[in-house]
């Protein structure tokens, strides 16, 4: 294939500008899928992508348009898959940056543009939604020239709804972006995205960046080290079709036959096997930010999880999981995520795709605790956090967050990121809007931030961050006992200057989603030695003088008496039944 023939782009732009739908259109008037079959997200082919309107994995595509071989990879737009957005921005030359009419530039454009600059890559800035009454088309063009530094004559308006300005922007990329460039002659072709099937094993998106690469050849991956056949090289169309050979500048799949998890991952170098040639720049192993406990509601289903995180581990192995036990819920596996997101993702994926009926723990971090014997420990479960009087010092990682937002919230954002425990930084003048900037512990920012800041500005605001390094944080251990038995899933790791106030909030929830037992008991939060919070449940009585009709009144007083002593014996040797729907809404965030 002539590789001045070749256009490699990506669309990006914050969650909900479009990508999907300008994406339809292009496969749409480029005639690669007939507009029988159409449907909207065709790209998206997870039903829980279609649900929530999100792009979750990525999907490349092959274009053909006046003579031109036009491959487009549709990114995920959400923070958590950044890595992945990355590392398909070094399979293109050029990206589409989309701009929706009615919101204009939000904070992830700025943070996703920032990627593309880092890549090097041509940027085609566009307006989308023009069709919409609420379109302010002049207006949002004003506001990319100027974060671009370009003329808004050059900016193109187009409509994904109507297919209005999307041959033009088509044109635009053939002049635009430039052809892919070739430097070696041996095989390179990085690793942007995996799937998993059960009949072909792994199958790997690449893009070949130099050589070619041939059905039935002896390849490797350079960071795994792992060879394997190349049972079938193919494109994306968007269905795969097998072709005999992928040459430099293409984007296509590779069959890899392999069953096992953990030797594909995003970032990865293919190479023929023995080559000299080295992996790629820029790998990162992709690194759990937010740790979770997943059970299974009923004990009979362990073998089924397991087998069920490993099958989702084949086609996406950024999250990890080892098992662990705990005596209140049994067997179940810690799990690493690299977000909120991916955490409701997967969990999604496993009651969906394999039936399973699961107790996911609250959302903890990763903390690196030096202990005052000089030892240091790196947490991920706020169980094995050690007690307060034999640490020394403790880490946490930090977000860089960038909030966008109109003037009038600035005063309430300010507020509320103080008491999230964020130091702000810059504050800038952004048309009609103020983009402020500030560090804060990604403890904190799992605390329902989100939810706060959407609130506090009616929906206006729009959120980036970026993950940043670890800080000193002040931090302790605060347990829930139950009748005086510490619940190890209720265990959290709160700031010390809001212990207190955690404390009472989750005695009062506790009390108010336990049901009562047969005998009176204590709901308390403790942390650093001493009891902070505590409640007291009153067990049920039964009227067990109902049957008396008159009489003495020793007799009642002999059956009550007799029933108290009952109780105090049930107090000493019973087990309080804490159900599935209790642990549900304990590990609800922001239910309080």
């Amino acid at each position: 294939m002539d590789i001045t023939k070749i256009r490699n782009f990506s669309i990006i732009a914050h969650i909900d500008h479009g990508k999907s739908t300008l994406a339809d259109r292009m496969l749409e008037l480029t005639h690669t899928i007939e507009k029988r079959k159409m449907q909207d997200q065709v790209l998206d082919s997870m039903e829980l992508e279609r649900e929530r309107g999100i792009t979750i994995k990525m999907q490349p595509v092959r274009m053909h348009f006046e003579g031109y071989v036009m491959n487009l990879i549709d990114t995920p737009g959400h923070i958590d898959f950044s890595y992945e957005v990355s590392r398909a921005l070094k399979a293109v030359e050029g990206c589409i940056l989309l701009v929706d009419a009615t919101q204009g530039v939000q904070a992830q454009t700025l943070t996703t543009l920032g990627m593309a600059k880092e890549a090097g890559l041509t940027i085609i800035p566009v307006v989308s939604k023009i069709d919409s009454p609420l379109a302010r088309i002049d207006e949002v063009k004003l506001e990319i020239a100027e974060t671009l530094n370009i003329d808004p004559s050059t900016i193109l308006g187009v409509s994904g709804k109507t297919g209005e300005g999307v041959i033009e922007l088509l044109q635009e990329i053939i002049k635009r972006i430039p052809s892919p460039a070739t430097e070696k002659k041996g095989l390179q072709a990085l690793v942007f995205d995996f799937q998993y099937s059960s009949h072909k094993g792994v199958i790997v998106y690449v893009r070949v960046m130099n050589g070619e690469v041939r059905r039935h050849e002896k390849l490797q991956f350079t960071v795994a080290e792992k060879t394997f056949l190349a049972l079938e090289v193919g494109i994306f169309s968007p269905e795969g079709i097998p072709v005999e050979v992928l040459g430099a500048g293409e984007i296509g799949y590779i069959v890899t036959g392999i069953k096992e998890p953990g030797i594909a991952s995003v970032g990865d170098t293919i190479a023929h096997e023995r080559s000299p040639l080295g992996a790629l720049p820029g790998y990162m192993k992709p690194i759990p930010m937010v740790w979770a406990s997943i059970y299974p509601e009923s004990q009979d289903d362990i073998n089924l999880l397991k087998q069920s995180l490993g099958k989702l581990s084949l086609s996406d192995s950024s999250y990890t999981y080892e098992e662990e036990s705990s005596g209140t819920l049994g067997r179940g596996f810690r799990c690493g995520f690299l977000g909120m997101l991916h955490l409701e993702i997967i969990t999604e994926r496993l009651r969906r795709e394999f039936n399973l009926e699961l107790v996911v723990t609250i959302p903890s971090i990763t903390y690196v605790v030096t202990l005052r014997n000089g030892k240091t420990e790196t947490i991920y479960s706020p169980s094995l956090f050690p007690d307060d009087h034999l640490v020394q010092e403790v880490k946490e990682p930090w977000v860089h967050l960038k909030i966008l937002t109109p003037h009038e919230y600035v005063g309430k954002l300010s507020t509320l990121l103080y008491e999230h425990e964020a130091m702000s930084g810059e504050t800038l003048q952004f048309g009609n809007r103020t983009s402020i900037h500030a560090d804060m512990p990604l403890r904190e920012l799992m605390r329902g931030f989100f939810d706060k800041v959407k609130s506090l500005t009616s929906g206006y605001a729009s959120i980036s961050y970026e993950m940043g390094e670890l800080l000193p944080a002040d931090v302790v251990r605060m347990d829930m006992l139950v009748a005086d038995d510490p619940v190890i899933p209720f265990t959290r790791v709160v700031s010390r200057r809001r212990v207190e106030e955690e404390a009472k909030l989750a005695v009062e929830k506790l009390h108010k989603v336990l049901p009562r037992q047969m005998f009176t008991l204590k709901i308390q939060a403790k942390s650093m030695g001493r009891i902070l919070a505590s409640e007291t449940m009153s067990g049920m009585k039964k009227n067990v003088t109902q049957h008396m009709y008159g009489g003495d009144i020793t007799r009642k007083m002999k059956l009550r008496e007799k029933q108290k002593e009952g109780k105090k014996k049930m107090a000493d040797i019973g087990k309080v039944n804490i159900t599935h729907d209790v642990y549900v809404k304990m590990m609800r965030i922001g239910d309080e």
